[in-house]
Parts: structure tokens; C-alpha cells; sequence
């Protein structure tokens, strides 16, 4: 698989579970409009949600991904 492809899967599955994380934790303790509650968590997971990206270097491309708790870029 490329690490282009691999870097939409990644982004899309961390954003997918700090979502679901975020929506029921804000169901269980706030009774509030379900699209109120979907929005809010929708903002906080693509804050909280690491950012993956695939970038073009001189031997190939690599996998780096940047998350809001690290400084620094990891390649994986």
C-alpha cells in the first residue's frame, strides 16, 4: 500500500475513534441536542487527532505523522 494511501487510512481511523470517544463520553454526561453533541465532538477529535501525512523525499516517499502532545515530527 502507498504511504499516501496508508496516511488517509491513518487520519481517518484516528479521527474516527477520538470521535466516537468524545461523542459518547459527551452523550453520557450531557443531555444535550445529538447534532449540538456531534459537532462539538467533531471539532475536538480534528484538534485532538494526530495529523498523518506522506512526504517525498530523496529515497522515496515516507509515512510522518505530527500529533498536538509531541513537538516533533515521527516517521513511521
Amino acid at each position: 500500500m502507498r504511504p499516501k494511501y496508508k496516511a488517509l487510512l491513518f487520519n481517518f481511523m484516528a479521527f474516527a475513534i477520538i470521535f466516537l470517544v468524545i461523542r459518547f463520553t459527551l452523550g453520557y454526561f450531557w443531555q444535550a441536542n445529538r447534532l449540538l453533541m456531534a459537532l462539538a465532538s467533531a471539532i475536538a477529535a480534528s484538534i485532538l487527532s494526530p495529523k498523518f501525512a506522506a512526504i517525498k523525499t530523496i529515497s522515496g516517499e515516507k509515512l510522518m505523522m505530527k500529533w498536538i502532545f509531541s513537538k516533533k515530527v515521527h516517521q513511521l
